[in-house]
């Protein structure tokens, strides 16, 4: 694919997953917590299977590995992170919890070493640990700060984690299914688990107001925020590689602060932008390997272009 096609992708997934944390704070004003995360998966399955059952030969699950992938990808990304970070989000700004959510790459080589027996270097370890300073930075754990918004903070690292921890699970299962067909189904399959959830907390959807702004928030968290999201997501993993696909975590709580901002008034505390530069600088020691490969790419395509250039002349 094309650099600029690099880049829309980028852009796409950046823009849908930081605006979706906005629309998911103006939809939890009227809509159950849980139960407004089933709806969220109820519509990316059904246009995310319809899309893969289109556009991939195989796309239902045949293998255990499969099988395995969909349950840890539906338990622990779809139904545990997401119950948390909507229950989470009422007490959160949306910039804050975006903030919260970029921890993901961060922890995710803890898993990967205890489970996977991966290796973690010393300097790993230090970009852990400076991400975890971030998130204290941000999350301020005193008697005095100890409110709703610091269990809300919580809950959304929790479902953070919940994120790390499943992805090294499906890395586990080794499933045969493509990314695309598997993430439908784990939505689907999560889904039917977050509507359980709901059930079993008392949520009923006969309080849910069937008000304009409700139906956005809900069409456009469906559609947008995760149908369109993940898709782009996935396409630049294959496109760009796992290590540039992941700074989108990096860019979606800009693209949340500044629309949260401007839609809802919300501001963010200096403590949380520092903390977010902290998580920021775990992240750049934990990928500095893969992040100065790509530098020296970046550097020798720019030279490269321009020899180009003066030859052209």
């Amino acid at each position: 694919m094309s650099s600029r096609g690099t880049l829309t992708l980028f852009g796409a997934a950046s823009v849908c997953l930081g605006t979706s944390f906005v629309a998911i704070k103006a939809g939890l004003a009227t809509i159950p917590p849980v139960l407004f995360a089933a709806f969220r998966f109820d519509i990316a399955a059904v246009l995310l299977l319809a899309f893969v059952a289109v556009t991939f030969d195989s796309w239902v699950p045949r293998t255990r590995g499969d099988a395995l992938g969909i349950a840890a990808s539906a338990v622990f990304i779809v139904g545990i992170n997401n119950a948390l970070l909507f229950v989470g989000q009422q007490y959160t700004a949306s910039g804050a919890a975006a903030i919260m959510y970029s921890m993901m790459p961060v922890v995710s080589p803890v898993f990967a070493y205890l489970l996977l027996g991966e290796r973690l270097a010393r300097w790993d370890a230090a970009g852990i640990l400076l991400g975890l300073v971030g998130v204290v930075v941000i999350v301020q754990p005193s008697p005095d700060q100890l409110g709703t918004g610091a269990i809300g903070q919580s809950l959304v690292l929790v479902a953070a984690l919940s994120v790390s921890f499943g992805s090294v699970l499906l890395q586990r299962a080794r499933p045969r299914l493509a990314t695309l067909p598997l993430s439908a189904w784990s939505m689907l399959v999560g889904a039917l688990g977050l509507h359980a959830a709901s059930l079993v907390l008392g949520e009923s959807a006969a309080t849910v107001p069937l008000t304009a702004e409700t139906l956005a928030a809900i069409i456009y968290v469906g559609v947008p925020g995760t149908a369109v999201a993940y898709g782009a997501y996935f396409l630049l993993i294959a496109d760009a590689g796992p290590v540039r696909a992941n700074l989108v975590a990096y860019a979606v709580p800009a693209v949340a602060a500044v629309t949260a901002w401007g839609l809802l008034g919300e501001q963010l505390a200096a403590t949380t932008l520092v903390g977010f530069g902290v998580i920021l600088a775990g992240f750049g020691l934990l990928q500095r390997h893969q992040l100065q490969s790509e530098v020296e790419r970046f550097v020798a395509t720019a030279e490269h272009d321009a020899r180009r250039f003066e030859s052209d002349d």
